[in-house]
């Protein structure tokens, strides 16, 4: 790091707790031997342009925003990247000299992660869900090839307005399907993601209304939450024979974007799994 004539050491009434990406970054950087620091830091929503302002004249060389910040932040910044224009939302910032340039590596580390296990060129895929998460790695997947993209969703206006974005923007073949009652996969899908935040802790047990029965062993099956890594639908897949990605795969990757983008560094995804499979036991 930067070794400043004048410091300011900030002090915090009321520290807030570490986070599971806290961990996972911090691991990375004492693996990596970089003595450098990952805060969690609550800012308010009325406090977020004078947030990036203080980040910007403290030098900081990047940082992660969470909801309800990814769109508001990007009237503070000077660039954004393909994907995170096209998405309308930034979830990592770059410092590139004296610019902050928005990113957006949701939908990155989803498709790192799914070329583990097979090529999103050329593939159809089921997403469910239409939010944040559903965007990015709908665009992502669009980016890398995928052949055929369905938006499954309950809100109409929110799945339309999606694949219609594939269709304007992309060019991508895609389509909305109204999600009514227990969705039955297509034959001939190759990805099924679900998008959505059923089956998240504490609610693991909660169960996305899906035909189970309709998912086959060609298939790969993606749930995009991380803790329980081990959702309803990551075990019900796995018992039908599919190939299966848990969230904890995205969110390494997602990090091994952030971190490789902040310090030019490679990291050991292995160690930041394991950092993250500790803090979700």
């Amino acid at each position: 790091m930067r070794s400043f004539k004048q410091e300011i050491t900030a002090v915090f009434g009321q520290p807030v707790a570490e986070n599971p990406t806290q961990v996972m970054i911090e691991s990375a950087f004492a693996d990596s031997g970089l003595a450098w620091r990952y805060l969690t830091l609550e800012v308010a929503p009325p406090n977020l342009g004078a947030a990036v302002a203080g980040a910007r004249a403290m030098g900081f060389r990047g940082f992660n925003l969470t909801i309800p910040h990814k769109v508001a932040v990007i009237e503070h910044l000077d660039s954004l990247s393909e994907a995170a224009e096209l998405m309308g939302a930034v979830n990592c910032v770059v410092r590139q000299r004296e610019l902050l340039v928005g990113e957006n590596t949701d939908g990155k580390g989803f498709v790192e992660s799914l070329r583990e296990v097979t090529d999103p060129a050329g593939k159809q895929v089921v997403i469910l869900g239409a939010g944040g998460a559903a965007r990015a790695i709908a665009v992502e997947l669009c980016l890398a090839g995928a052949a055929r993209i369905t938006v499954v969703n309950r809100s109409a206006k929110r799945g339309e307005e999606l694949a219609g974005l594939l269709r304007q923007r992309l060019q991508a073949d895609a389509d909305f399907v109204a999600w009514t009652g227990d969705y039955e996969v297509p034959a001939g899908t190759d990805v099924l993601v679900n998008a959505t935040s059923i089956g998240l802790f504490p609610d693991v047990d909660a169960r996305i209304p899906l035909a189970v029965d309709t998912l086959t062993e060609d298939m790969v099956v993606a749930d995009v939450i991380p803790n329980p890594p081990q959702t309803r639908l990551v075990r019900d897949a796995s018992a039908r024979g599919c190939r299966v990605l848990d969230g904890l795969g995205m969110l390494v990757n997602q990090g091994v974007i952030g971190f490789r983008l902040w310090t030019g560094v490679d990291p050991n995804p292995a160690v930041m799994r394991a950092a993250l499979e500790e803090v979700f036991g």
